[in-house]
């Protein structure tokens, strides 16, 4: 089965965690540690997780991977 890749990237806020629980739910796997980093353009600090999963459809550069 191919293996697909996407960081999700958020502001460090509940919305980051939001976002990789429901990856989660939905058949992804943690792929690393998270990362944070300081926007200094922004003042804020950034998360990213990055995260795989198996799918049973080929990769195309159009899918909407959020949605597989």
């Amino acid at each position: 089965m191919p293996l697909i890749y996407r960081m999700i990237t958020e502001d460090d806020t509940s919305q980051f965690c939001h976002r990789v629980s429901e990856a989660l739910s939905k058949g992804w796997q943690l792929q690393g540690s998270p990362t944070m980093a300081f926007d200094a353009a922004r003042g804020v600090m950034r998360c990213g997780q990055a995260v795989t999963k198996e799918i049973e459809t080929p990769y195309r550069p159009d899918m909407k991977l959020g949605q597989q």
